[in-house]
Order: structure tokens, then sequence, then C-alpha cells
């Protein structure tokens, strides 16, 4: 893939078997698989390794598309994800015939230059389980993603020179930026699917208008200019044309954009717009299904995970933590949604005992550096999720400064019997230590602001003891306070306190 590593929430994939019957019935695969069987013993094949003029009809006969308009092209298409995906081996031999008479390969098109037996990856199909399976669909996926993103072979012939070769600098169009370009838009797709955290199978299939806009609407435009829109436009029709053509693979669900929607636009105005936008600023729910919508399919979340991983991605499935250490769970889970994160966080405790698993928590939520508040905030939500088993563990660390806080929050939600009262020092460093995860969170402004104010409001004098909290996000805390506070006079105290904070910081030995 070709986009920076994302930070995604896990995505829930059917198990490897419903997966391995979901490839063995995509149509493409199924048809490269019966002419993998179909070349037995083998079959003539050009220098190019397709097959000649005279087994093509063989070859459509045998996928029953007699009827259809493209059923020659729907079969070399077959056969050529037979060959990339190794279901069918090819032994062309090797010419040195002049050039000049059998043209630019040395060997004339069309012309039988070897022969086509069924491949290694034929055998796997049968004799593996659904692993291989899913391996071979991989690879043939890996072939319709290529194709997708190149042109029209009409357009390439038109721009044949008079050597044979294509100048690429004539045509508005590079392999790398397209197949980047259509990456890109998986990824985001892939993103939207995770989001929804509805295990791989999205109930409400993404606009491609929404598509298209995230991949080129910076995230900060609230009201995209008229060249923006135009450059949605464009990205909608790039994707239409390479949604189209994956459908047979498997990858996707797609209801393709409406035709007539182009025609009108250029329409408007006396005549075609260069760049025109296709689609208004606000579309109602009636009309989206027209301007095009798609999904991934359970299928196609696998598939664009597993290319996520192969370039070094971090695209995690649901359940990747269970067998991890405490430490890697809380990290984790600090960047997940609330819900998807509750569902991890059963995981990982269904495999522990519960006291086992409170002290493990605990353990690695302490520290001091960044992301201790974090892992802190998200130890305490997890610890929430255990029962009374938990007790012994939670009362072992209430002498501690970091912990001591969040345990007695824990046994009093309980209402345990004879829990210490904090002492202040041990309230307003609970304090900090929670508002700094909270801004580390930065998800919900509107509830920070709510929070900083009324623990304020809750405490005569807060700012004046805060200062002197000997937490590392002390003065930091006291500073996003300050900025977040809407009683001015508070917030300017806040600032000052900072500032004393700070001072007192940079003075300790």
């Amino acid at each position: 893939m070709a986009a920076d590593r994302l930070e995604l929430p896990p995505v829930r994939l059917l198990p490897e078997e419903e997966l391995a019957r979901l490839a063995l019935a995509v149509p493409l695969l199924d048809r490269a698989v019966r002419l993998a069987r179909w070349c037995a013993p083998h079959v003539t094949v050009d220098a190019m390794g397709e097959l000649t003029a005279q087994d093509v009809p063989r070859a459509v006969r045998e996928l029953g598309l007699e009827e259809q308009p493209d059923g020659a092209a729907d079969a070399a298409q077959a056969w050529g994800v037979a060959v990339d995906a190794g279901l069918v081996d090819l032994d062309i031999e090797d010419s040195d015939e002049d050039e000049d008479e059998a043209g630019a390969g040395g060997v004339a098109l069309d012309e039988p230059a070897g022969r086509a037996v069924p491949g290694e990856a034929l055998g796997r199909l049968d004799a593996g389980g659904p692993r291989e399976v899913l391996e071979v669909w991989l690879a043939a996926l890996d072939t319709a993603l290529a194709e997708a993103a190149t042109p029209d072979l009409d357009g390439l012939l038109e721009e044949l020179g008079p050597d044979g070769e294509v100048d690429l600098g004539t045509l508005d169009w590079d392999p790398e930026e397209e197949a980047e370009f259509l990456d890109g838009a998986l990824a985001n797709l892939y993103l939207f699917t995770a989001m929804e955290d509805s295990g791989g199978d999205t109930k409400d299939a993404v606009p491609l208008p929404v598509l298209s806009a995230s991949l080129v609407v910076p995230e900060d435009v609230e009201e995209p200019s008229d060249a923006l829109l135009e450059d949605v436009t464009e990205v909608m029709v790039r994707l239409d044309e390479h949604f189209r053509l994956l459908t047979t693979i498997g990858l996707l669900e797609y209801q393709p954009l409406d035709e007539a929607l182009i025609e009108e636009a250029e329409s408007e105005d006396d005549g075609p717009a260069e760049g025109a936008a296709v689609f208004p600023e606000e579309i109602g729910p009636e009309e989206v299904s027209r301007y095009g919508l798609v999904r991934l399919t359970p299928l196609g979340v696998y598939g664009v995970r597993a290319r996520m991983a192969d370039a070094g991605m971090h695209a995690p499935a649901a359940g990747d933590l269970a067998g991890e250490p405490a430490a890697v769970l809380l990290e984790a889970l600090f960047q997940y949604p609330d819900q998807i994160a509750r569902r991890e966080a059963d995981a990982w405790l269904g495999n522990r005992k519960p006291y086992d698993a409170a002290r493990e928590l605990l353990e690695a939520a302490r520290g001091e550096d960044r992301n201790a508040p974090g892992r802190r905030l998200v130890a305490q939500q997890t610890l929430s999720l255990l029962g009374d088993e938990a007790e012994p563990a939670l009362r072992e660390v209430l002498a501690d400064r970091q912990l001591g806080g969040l345990a007695r929050v824990w046994l009093t939600e309980r209402e345990a019997a004879d829990v210490p009262a904090p002492d202040e020092d041990m309230i307003f460093w609970l304090t900090v230590d929670t508002i700094a995860a909270q801004l580390d969170a930065d998800d919900d402004p509107e509830l920070l602001r709510e929070l900083v104010t009324d623990l304020v409001a809750r405490h005569d004098g807060f700012f004046t003891a805060a200062w002197r909290v000997d937490h590392p996000a002390t003065a930091d805390v006291l500073e996003a306070m300050g900025r977040i506070h809407p009683d001015k006079r508070l917030a300017k105290e806040a600032r000052k306190a900072a500032f004393k904070a700070r001072s007192a910081g940079t003075a300790a030995p």
C-alpha cells in the first residue's frame, strides 16, 4: 500500500474457513480455476503467454460466456489471473528470430510460442486448506488491482509509437501514481469500515463523494471551494472506473456513479465545463445512491488488511491483543473508540483470572513518561470490568502515589468497606493525572472544558495548591486549563500557576 502508517482500530475478520469459501465463489477466481483445469494436459500460448486465437473461443465456451458481449475479454482476464496467480504455468520457447521479421518481441504475436499447463498453485488449492485458498485469492487480487490501475487497452494502442512502444510521457497516466491512488482509496475505505465497528461487513455503504473527499479535502476545511469540489469530482470519476472493474474479484460491493449526472453537469451553462463538479454541496438521502455507493466485502477487509500488513503498516484484527502483555494492551486501547476498546478489553480479561489481570494492569499503569496518564486512564476503565475477585489486587496499591487514587475510585464504586480516605496530595495528583490523560486523548473539547470547570469550582484555591503537585505534567495541565477555562479571571490564575510550576521544576535539583 502507498500510504503512511495508519493508527487504525481493529476489524473483526471472518474465520479463515468462511473467507476461503467466499474466495472460491468469487467470479473471477472461479473462472481462473476452471481455465486452469481446462488447460490440462496443456494448451498452446503465444509469446506473451496469452491464449492463441484458436483457443480463445474454446475458453469462452468452457466458461459459458458465449452469449456475453464481453465474453472473450472476460475469458482473457480470467486467463491472466490464472497465470499471475500460479494456477497455470507457462513454458514459452526462447526465440532468436530477427525482430524485423517477427516484431519488437522477436516472435509474431498470436503465433504459438509455447504451452501452458496446470500450475503448482492449482495443486495447492486442491490439496491445501483455507490458508492456501486465501493465498491464491490474494495473488488474484494483486492482478485485478494492477489491471484496474491500467488505462484502457484501446487508448494505449492509439499511443503506440513507430517502434511499437508506448511513450508514457504522452499519456495523462503514470502507472505508479495510479496504483498509489487506488491503494490510498482502499486504505480510506478500510478506515471507514474499521471505524463503523461492524466486523468488516458494513451495514451502510460509503457514498462515493465522501470517499473521494477524504482523499483530496484537508480535514480542517469546513466549506470546500469550487476548485476543491472539482477535484472531488475528478476523483469520483477515476474511482468509478476502478471500482467497476473490482467487483468480480470479490473485493467490494459497488453501486456505480450514475453517468447521467456527468451529462447533466456538462450540459449546464450551455456546454461542458472543464472539471465541472457533478454533485451539489449538499445531497439528499434519496439522491445519494445516484452518486455511487461502495463498501468492502468481508473478503475485501481481509484482502486490504493483508496488503497493509505486507507493506509494513499496522492494521490490527479483533482479538490480536488478547495474548499481549498489559502494557501493550493499555497503549493500544488508548487510541481506540470506546466500543472497540471495551470489546478488546473483554477479550484480554477473558484469558486471565481477575486477580492476576488486575495486578498486571496496575503494574503496567505505573510510570512518569508522557503516555503514563493515558495508560492509567485505560487501566481504570479496564479494571471497571472486573468483579469482586480483583479487590485484593486494588487494596495492595492503596498507598501507591500513582495508583492509590484510582484504586480508591474502584473500591468506592463497589461500596467496599474500610476504604481509607485519600489525602489532599493524592487527590490533586490524581486530578492532574486525569486531565493530562484527557488532554492527550483530545477527543471531546467540550467535555474537557466541563471537567476543568467543575474541578476548579469544587476546590477553593485550586490553583494555589495545584502548581505544587509533583507530577511531570503539572505545568502542561495548568497551561491547558488556562486556555480552556471559560472564566477569564480563573484562566489567568491557571496561567500564573503554570508559570510557578514550570519555574519550580526548573529550579529543582
